[in-house]
């Protein structure tokens, strides 16, 4: 029987992303962002009141991810947990970037100790996840890791099949996050890898015996 496959997230799964933006934000932009308000509503300049408009949210996380990417660092027990994973399984990495990021991010997962294969995408992850399927086993045993609930929701409903932890490693943020287990699109809501790891372990033990 050919090895599981684990399909992870990076940002606040393998890398922490959302403190470091914040603090590019202040820094470079003069912008404060509430994390508790979320994505969307959490980014206002300085002394305002009104959110700011998506246009300008998405070009400067673009910008972020343009200049800023060395900023970021691991989410704590992610790297060893990977490793820990691909004795037992394929680990590839499915990342909401633009394409052309791909490079980037292969080599930013590199340097940190974690040489994987990283997939790019746009919009709600289950078209990609089925691909990946598709290209490399479509009937195989998988594991989806994210920290939204959106894409949990899409995974469970393009491949059903899919083992799927939400996991958001970030504490500021993990709170203030919509529970895909909750709402019956995860298999578990754990946020981090001390208990995560063993909970996948187990899981990928008991589909194989």
């Amino acid at each position: 029987m050919s090895k599981p496959l684990v399909i992870t997230d990076c940002d606040e799964v393998l890398l922490r992303m959302v403190v470091h933006f914040r603090d590019w934000l202040d820094e470079a932009h003069d912008v404060e962002f509430d994390l508790s308000r979320g994505f969307l509503d959490g980014m206002r300049r300085r002394g305002s009141d009104a959110a700011l408009e998506q246009e300008e949210m998405w070009r400067l996380l673009n910008g972020f991810f343009d200049t800023e990417m060395h900023r970021q660092d691991e989410v704590p027990g992610a790297i060893a947990a990977m490793h820990a994973l691909a004795e037992q399984a394929e680990v590839v990495v499915l990342t909401n970037l633009n394409d052309f990021r791909a490079d980037a991010r292969t080599k930013q997962l590199r340097a940190l100790g974690l040489d994987v294969p990283v997939y790019t995408n746009q919009g709600p992850k289950g078209p990609a996840l089925a691909k990946i399927l598709a290209e490399r086993g479509e009937h195989r045993r998988a594991f989806f890791i994210d920290d939204l609930s959106v894409h949990h929701n899409s995974v469970a409903t393009l491949a059903p099949h899919v083992t799927r932890l939400h996991f958001v490693g970030e504490p500021g943020v993990a709170a203030h996050v919509d529970c895909a287990f909750e709402a019956g699109d995860a298999h578990a809501r754990i946020d981090d890898w001390d208990a995560a790891l063993p909970w996948l372990l187990d899981r990928m033990e008991k589909e194989n015996a």
